[in-house]
């Protein structure tokens, strides 16, 4: 595959104009760069919920286990003190 290829979209007329408002009010050359910019976001948007989605997976499969000892150890927490 080449490094730079051509490609064209075709949009509809309400999209379009999101493209060019979005171009205006970003300060950005052209439309690609809109596309691109939103591109790479949606890269890092799915990246952090995926990565978020797999701390929230392992938290819950041992957060029982923790809570579990934490208990076993509380009466220790005051030992030794007067």
């Amino acid at each position: 595959m080449k490094h730079n290829a051509k490609s064209s979209i075709t949009l509809p007329a309400a999209e379009l104009q999101l493209v060019k408002t979005l171009k205006r009010r970003l300060r950005l050359r052209s439309n690609v760069d809109v596309v691109r910019r939103g591109l790479k976001l949606l890269e890092e948007t799915t990246s952090r919920e995926a990565l978020k989605a797999a701390y929230r997976h392992a938290s819950l499969a041992t957060r029982e286990v923790a809570v579990r000892e934490m208990e076993d150890l509380d009466h220790l927490a005051g030992e030794g003190l007067d």
